[in-house]
């Protein structure tokens, strides 16, 4: 694997009306896949050859901060935590595989759980970091928790947005109609083709809908989208396939859960926003059980799902205060 790009961030901020100061826009070349070192999950990735985007803020050489978006996000939703974090930190925001514009693969199997998890190993590794701080919301927050139980050893502190521990999920949602219900779309992205064309018609009204409504929206009781924010999702979303590979990651899940191993071995933060339309919150007090190390748990009372957007002057003092504090590691 390798690194093409350079330091030019002039195309794609102007097609997204972003203004964050100083970042990069790189490429990394993945030659291929390899499986999970310790094979927890049901499955293998095969090669890839993908190449995968990342915008950077920071100076390199200081420790890496990695983020993982969710769904249906990309790179952008970071960009809060790009300006905040790069005075200390090579801060990272990462496009997932099949997202804006990392490569993405025609075949659904090319998304299990373990390329995904591959993909996030080898491109630390393509960084030039063994270590960093690793932060994930939503879907990025699953990749997260299973690259601390795959890999702890190149986590120096873990931090979730907005998704509770994986095991806790499958045993929860399991027990809980309620959830059952919040999580519906989960079995609604099983479905070939249709749920692209949901997402799509209407001038994506389905996706402009998750991000404004009163019940899922950003900005209910915190920070609005700008004009600007939502024409750059909407942006993203709207090239030719850009939807099948977000989805797939979920047309996947149900061959790589429940997990063989558990337990993470590393400092851990999980903040929430308790106004989450798709999680409860009762999972993330459940998670601690599965974290044998330092944990903490921060509920924002008026934070929604998307909580790094809604309430980020918020998430990101905590996230300073979890970073400064003298944590052990088992």
């Amino acid at each position: 694997m390798y690194l093409a790009g350079d330091e030019s961030d002039t195309s794609l901020r102007r097609k997204l009306h972003c203004n964050i100061a100083s970042e990069a826009q790189n490429y990394i070349h993945r030659p291929c896949s390899r499986a999970s070192k310790r094979g927890i999950l049901k499955g293998s990735p095969k090669d890839s050859g993908l190449r995968f985007h990342y915008v950077a803020a920071g100076e390199r050489g200081k420790p890496l901060m990695l983020l993982l978006h969710g769904f249906p996000e990309f790179w952008y939703s970071w960009r809060h935590q790009l300006r905040e974090f790069k005075s200390e930190y090579r801060v990272v925001a990462l496009d997932l595989r099949g997202y804006g514009e990392s490569d993405a693969p025609i075949h659904q199997e090319s998304y299990k759980l373990d390329c995904l998890i591959a993909d996030i190993k080898d491109v630390l590794d393509s960084l030039g970091y063994n270590k960093c701080v690793l932060i994930g919301h939503d879907w990025g927050g699953m990749i997260a928790w299973l690259i601390a139980v795959c890999y702890p050893e190149m986590i120096m502190k873990l931090i979730v947005i907005n998704f509770p521990h994986p095991s806790v999920f499958t045993e929860y949602i399991l027990r809980h109609p309620a959830q059952l219900f919040r999580s519906s779309f989960y079995y609604f992205f099983q479905i070939p083709r249709l749920p692209e064309l949901m997402f799509s018609i209407n001038d994506f009204k389905a996706l402009k809908h998750l991000f404004t409504s009163q019940s899922t929206g950003i900005g209910r009781k915190g920070r609005q989208l700008t004009t600007e924010d939502l024409e750059a999702y909407v942006y993203v979303f709207s090239q030719p396939g850009a939807l099948s590979g977000p989805i797939n990651h979920y047309r996947n899940i149900f061959s790589c859960l429940p997990l063989k191993h558990h337990m993470v071995t590393t400092p851990t933060l999980l903040l929430w926003g308790e106004e989450d339309a798709f999680m409860e919150v009762e999972m993330a007090e459940v998670t601690k059980i599965y974290v044998k190390n330092y944990f903490r748990l921060t509920i924002l009372s008026e934070g929604s799902h998307w909580l790094q957007q809604d309430q980020p002057d918020i998430v990101n003092g905590l996230i300073w205060a979890f970073l400064r504090e003298e944590t052990r590691r088992d």
